[in-house]
């Protein structure tokens, strides 16, 4: 399996390329992203690791160059932990993200991942009965009605729509949604999914945010 990594960071980029070589991977490393975008077009690897921050050509601008020509699944790395970098990352066409730092670890195991799967697009319009979610541009409807989210609720119910027919546990949606291990204590997903109710099913007779008691959420129509 062949990876490429394009980070800027001396340090961080050779500590990349020494781990995945360690790891039985054939790691290739650019410093900038016109390099990267270069050697991305030329050969035909099996995953990109792909900073955001990178001199010459940013993560962003790459990774849509590269989406004109090839669908090389690519695990975007960010230093800033924004609800909308991330979301911003998998509408380019990003597979997967890593908010740095991180523990090369966990890096491999999302590497692993991503390369049993391979490529995944993200669906650019989702239906759930009459819900519809523009992803792209970022665009709720329901019955033809627009409905304004805020960002967090928009990844929320992104993230279940994604997901249809899947409980999701509260201690997912905050790892997912908000990045945060879940305290017991703290309510944020149950005020975030009585908000969101509140946007796409209130004002509507069928429902579709279900609550599976004790134990999370999921978004389905049921009859």
């Amino acid at each position: 399996m062949k990876i490429l990594v394009v980070e800027d960071e001396p340090k961080a980029g050779d500590y990349l390329v020494k781990g995945l070589n360690e790891s039985g991977y054939v790691a290739d490393l650019a410093r900038n992203g016109v390099d990267g975008l270069a050697l991305a077009q030329e050969f035909d690897y099996d995953l990109i690791v792909l900073d955001v921050m990178l001199p010459r050509m940013d993560g962003w601008t790459m990774l849509s160059k590269l989406r004109e020509r090839k669908e090389t699944p690519v695990l975007f790395l960010t230093a800033r932990d924004d609800v909308a970098d991330r979301v911003k990352g998998l509408e380019l066409g990003a597979d997967d993200y890593l908010v740095k730092p991180f523990a090369f670890s966990e890096l491999l195991a999302r590497v692993k991942t991503l390369l049993r799967r391979g490529p995944v697009r993200e669906v650019e319009v989702i239906h759930v009965a009459d819900l519809e979610i523009d992803v792209l541009r970022r665009r709720v409807t329901r019955s033809g009605q627009r409905i304004e989210l805020t960002a967090k609720e928009f990844a929320l119910l992104h993230l279940l729509a994604k997901r249809q027919g899947e409980m999701l546990s509260r201690s997912q949606i905050a790892s997912i949604v908000w990045d945060m291990n879940f305290d017991s204590d703290t309510n944020v997903v149950d005020v975030a999914i009585r908000r969101l109710r509140a946007k796409v099913d209130d004002p509507y007779p069928v429902k579709l945010v279900q609550t599976v008691r004790g134990m999370g959420y999921l978004l389905e129509l049921r009859s």
